[in-house]
């Protein structure tokens, strides 16, 4: 059994009723339990470039530093904050290269499925959630300022449902030579549905309305994903709409330790 029969994955974007042109990018390596959403912003199509970037540096270097091998939550955060660094390097000197892309950046929320255990990094204000015995969860915080005030006692968050910094992020990858994320590990259980997706979602449709459509409709992923962003397109749709809607069908597969006097030994007994 594989990593890709213990998950079922769902995908989805959309421009939204506002917007011309989609910034998001999505990602998926079923092979490898990894999925990501990225919500670009710049200029013209800048933010389509960041997005997409960072989509595919992250596969790529996911890909080249993960090893066939079991490894602690430690040595997985590692790799995705460099993975993340790279990442964050490559875009913010490809801004500084061409002033057409000057100040594109873009958030990230990355999920990895690796021997029982979800492992997720982000930045910016794209969300994880989870859904487990039918209650939903945010399991990331929003880099932004509105959550930063909400925080403070500064803002409630009925007034946050309407405030004009929803968008306003306070940390971005591409934006600095430097920059900074959350990488945190979970267990996972057999039923658990995650939903990862841009702020065109979060900020059209409330969070209980998300956990009402994912506990009605998780029978059938792809229909889930098509009306979580019809949901949010019927409430304005003011931005690009992504999602991915991942649900875990079967305790994951063992990895293979390699090397080693143990390994060495169980395998000459075989």
């Amino acid at each position: 059994m594989s990593i890709r029969s213990a998950l079922e994955i769902a995908t989805i974007t959309d421009t939204g009723v506002v917007r011309s042109f989609n910034e998001d990018t999505i990602a998926t390596e079923h092979d490898l339990g990894l999925a990501l959403v990225a919500d670009g912003m710049g200029g013209y199509k800048a933010g389509d470039v960041a997005s997409g970037m960072a989509a595919s540096i992250m596969v790529s270097e996911l890909k080249r530093l993960l090893p066939e091998k079991p490894l602690t939550p430690n040595e997985i955060a590692e790799i995705l904050r460099s993975s993340v660094g790279r990442t964050n390097r490559a875009i913010y000197q490809a801004a500084q290269a061409n002033p057409q892309y000057h100040g594109m950046g873009t958030t990230l929320v990355s999920a990895l499925f690796h021997d029982n255990r979800l492992h997720f990094v982000h930045i910016g204000d794209s969300r994880l959630y989870r859904l487990r015995h039918g209650k939903l969860q945010v399991l990331t915080q929003d880099h932004s300022i509105l959550h930063e005030q909400v925080a403070l006692g500064l803002i409630s968050n009925d007034d946050a449902k309407i405030s004009h910094n929803r968008n306003l992020v306070t940390r971005a990858l591409g934006v600095e030579a430097q920059t900074e994320c959350e990488a945190q590990d979970q267990a996972v259980e057999v039923g658990d549905i995650y939903l990862l997706c841009s702020d065109g979602l979060n900020d059209m449709v409330d969070d209980i309305n998300i956990e009402l459509a994912l506990n009605a409709l998780q029978a059938n992923l792809p229909l889930t994903a098509r009306q979580l962003v019809m949901m949010a397109n019927d409430n304005g749709g003011h931005d690009n709409i992504s999602a991915i809607v991942i649900k875990v069908l079967a305790p994951f597969p063992a990895v293979e330790q390699s090397g080693g006097l143990l390994s060495w030994l169980f395998g000459w007994l075989k």
